[in-house]
Formats: structure tokens, C-alpha cells, sequence
């Protein structure tokens, strides 16, 4: 009884179905060229038709796209929430939302149509939504920032001009990234020049891995700026009061500073991996390595919505509605205390 030969991981081929051509394998993250089927191999030799990988990928953004499209439809539907923070929750939810969408169709383009063409749309697709993702973010964290600094003035005209005006320069910088890879910018002309996810070049990726890291940078330091205005305006109700530092006000003050401090936590841990690697690999490197770090970077938008929406107490109170019908006491009730920032 002859043995028979051994079976690589599919996620090992930038093609889904290349290991029915016995095609040579390159090591980039991609689904790329699709070789027709050899016929000759036997049903046992075959191993399975889909990479893992993709499967985590799909039902990542098939939860991404669920979950961002109810607080796009709550944002929408409510008249309420139209001030400049919820547009900015709604941008992000619109990104996040869209960047799950692109994440199926890539999949489902991957395995029926096989169109190096449908690959470049969908890949821009995705491209364009996580810039969109990222930069909401930022804004969010600008609005955040300019709410605590100029607090007495924030509720204005200038204010709301102030944010659609970085919700167009936002999104109109997302759709140029999200373009490059379909007006040419791709590697699918010369392998060599791929970065870890084909068909975006090596020098694609660094840009976009070196403005990641500059945003990063940025919020970091707005967040920094943030804990100082709080641990302040905390510090003067307590002089005012005559609270000691053990008082609930300090103590929810100090929950606040948490809150900030998970939230950058939270998104750091979920892109840098990507980042760093996708700055010093290429596509000569196990596409394992890549796979492990891009799936936790989607996870930043699965939990986006949970820390910029879900504690919201206006996007809870219709959420409530949209639900029930009715919104519960202790929701309705709730003050606001500085861990909600």
C-alpha cells in the first residue's frame, strides 16, 4: 500500500486552489492567479479547498458588518444623535461596517470569480475602510480632546463645521489609500516588488505602516493631554468641595483615566503586530506570520463599537427603543461621569 503524498496547509498559498495545479507557491498573503484543476489527482490527495484563514477572516467580518451596521442604522434613524460626536461614532461605525463588507466580498471573490480584477476592487475596498477606521478615530479622539479644552465654546456652529471638515478630509484621504492598489499601484505585474499581502507593494504597505504609527503617535499624546485636563478638572471640584482623594468623584475620575487607558491599550494591541511586521517582512515570509498578525487588526473593529457606542448612554437609550420600545430607568437616569470620556 503505497503512502500517500504529503498535504500542505492551504494558508501556506497565496492561492486557495493551487495545490490542484502543482503550481510553485509563492510566500505572500494573497489570493492571486487561479491555475485550472488537474483532473489527475486523486480525491484522497486532495487537500482542503479552503484556506482556514480566510473562514476566520469571513466570519470576522461577517460579525464586523453586523455589528457596525445596527449603530449605523441607530445613528441614522435617530434625529437626536446629530451632534458632531456621534457623527464622528457614525463615521467610524460606517468604516468598520464597510471594512466587513470587504472582507466577505474578498472571500467569496476569492473562491467564484477569480478575477485578479475583483481582488484589486476588494482589496481597495478593505484598504479604504481601515484608513477610514483609523482616522475616525483620531477624530474621534481630537473631538474628545477639544470638547475638555474648550468646553464652554464646544457646543457651536464652528464646532460642527470644524467636523464635517474632518469627516470629508477623513474620508476623501481613505478613498485615495484605497485607490493606489486599483489605478496600478499593485505587484501583480512584478512579484517581487509584493509586500506581505499581495497585490499591495512593499512601499504601499510601509506608507500606510509609518502613517499608522504618526497617528498613533498623535493620539497617544492627545490622550496624554486628556488624563491632564480630567486629573485637573477632578483636582479643583475636589478643592471646591473640600473632597479628599478617597471621595467616589476621584475615585470614577481615576475609572476614567482607565477607560482612556484601555482604549489606547486596546488599539495598539490590535494593529501594532501588523504593523511592525508588515514594515520588516516581505513576501518571501511564511504567510502564517501574516495571517496571525492581520486577524487581530480586524478584532480593533469588532470592538470599536463596543467602546465608542455600545457605553454611550444616548446610542444606549435608542438602542433601547429600537429593541424594546421602551428604555429602562437606570439607563434613562444614568449621570455622566468622567469614565465615560
Amino acid at each position: 500500500m503505497s503512502e500517500e503524498p504529503p498535504v500542505s496547509p492551504s494558508w501556506l498559498s497565496p492561492d486557495p486552489t493551487a495545490w490542484a495545479s502543482g503550481a510553485p507557491m509563492d510566500n505572500s498573503t494573497s489570493l492571486g492567479s487561479f491555475p485550472a484543476e488537474d483532473s489527475s489527482l486523486r480525491p484522497s490527495q486532495l487537500p482542503l479547498l479552503v484556506n482556514p484563514w480566510d473562514i476566520v477572516l469571513c466570519s470576522s467580518g461577517t460579525l464586523i458588518a453586523c455589528e457596525n451596521a445596527l449603530v449605523v442604522l441607530v445613528i441614522w434613524q435617530n434625529p437626536t444623535l446629530r451632534a458632531p460626536m456621534f457623527l464622528l461614532i457614525g463615521s467610524l461605525a460606517l468604516a468598520d461596517l464597510l471594512a466587513g463588507l470587504g472582507l466577505v466580498l474578498h472571500f467569496t471573490c476569492a473562491y467564484l470569480l477569480r478575477s485578479d480584477s475583483a481582488q484589486l476592487l476588494t482589496v481597495g475596498l478593505v484598504v479604504a475602510s481601515f484608513s477610514a477606521s483609523v482616522f475616525s478615530l483620531l477624530a474621534i479622539t481630537v473631538d474628545r480632546y477639544l470638547s475638555l479644552y474648550y468646553a464652554l465654546t464646544y457646543n457651536s456652529e464652528r464646532t460642527a463645521a470644524f467636523t464635517y471638515t474632518m469627516l470629508v478630509l477623513l474620508w476623501g484621504l481613505s478613498l485615495c489609500l484605497g485607490l493606489l492598489p486599483v489605478t496600478g499601484v499593485n505587484c501583480l505585474a512584478e512579484e517581487v516588488t509584493c509586500s506581505v499581502v499581495r497585490p499591495l507593494t512593499k512601499n504601499n504597505i510601509a506608507v500606510l505602516s509609518v502613517s499608522f504609527l504618526l497617528l498613533f503617535g498623535l493620539m497617544l499624546q492627545l490622550y496624554v493631554q486628556i488624563c491632564k485636563i480630567v486629573m485637573r478638572h477632578a483636582h479643583q471640584i475636589a478643592l471646591q468641595h473640600h473632597f479628599l482623594a478617597a471621595t467616589p468623584h476621584y475615585v470614577t475620575t481615576r475609572k476614567g483615566v482607565s477607560t482612556l487607558a484601555i482604549i489606547l491599550g486596546t488599539f495598539a494591541a490590535c494593529w501594532m503586530p501588523f504593523t511592525v511586521y508588515s514594515l520588516i517582512a516581505d513576501y518571501t515570509y511564511p504567510p502564517l506570520y501574516t495571517y496571525a498578525t492581520l486577524v487581530p487588526a480586524t478584532y480593533n473593529s469588532v470592538i470599536n463599537p463596543v467602546i465608542y457606542a455600545f457605553r454611550n448612554q444616548e446610542i444606549q437609550k435608542a438602542l433601547w427603543l429600537v429593541c424594546c420600545g421602551c428604555v429602562p430607568t437606570s439607563v434613562a437616569h444614568r449621570a455622566r461621569t468622567p469614565s465615560d470620556v
